[in-house]
């Protein structure tokens, strides 16, 4: 028997493994700054508190659009690819968050999360109405 959502499984592992870093890089910034509890009134560690949170905020979504994309049977080589970049765009929002050279990465992460969800919000919503 075949795996049945194997998109959905791949996402789910690489959001795992994105979520562990960023965690680390929290926990980097927590010792450095010498904060174990709350943050930093809006330092160098409330941006990684907030990168990871912006992470998990939005991955689920993602997550969920992408199985059901799946289980209506729908997916394919695409769905993989926009799943790619999607993890790519968070990556390059974590990285900019801490600003300097990077932080370009900030802001074109933020457009591929909104174009990533957007687009799988219109295919399920093509998908419901038989139009795909």
């Amino acid at each position: 028997m075949g795996i049945i959502l194997p998109v959905t499984l791949t996402a789910a592992a690489a959001a795992a493994i994105i979520n562990i870093w960023l965690s680390i890089r929290v926990g980097q910034m927590r010792a450095q700054q010498k904060v174990s509890i709350g943050d930093d009134a809006g330092g160098p560690l409330t941006a990684r508190m907030r990168a990871q949170l912006n992470f998990v905020e939005n991955t689920a979504f993602v997550l969920v659009l992408v199985a059901a994309i799946e289980l209506a049977a729908k997916g394919g080589e695409w769905l993989a690819w926009v799943v790619a970049a999607y993890m790519l765009g968070r990556l390059a929002h974590g990285l900019g968050m801490d600003g300097g050279a990077l932080a370009r990465g900030r802001p074109l992460g933020v457009i591929i999360t909104m174009l990533v969800q957007l687009g799988l919000a219109v295919v399920a919503v093509l998908i419901t109405l038989g139009m795909m």
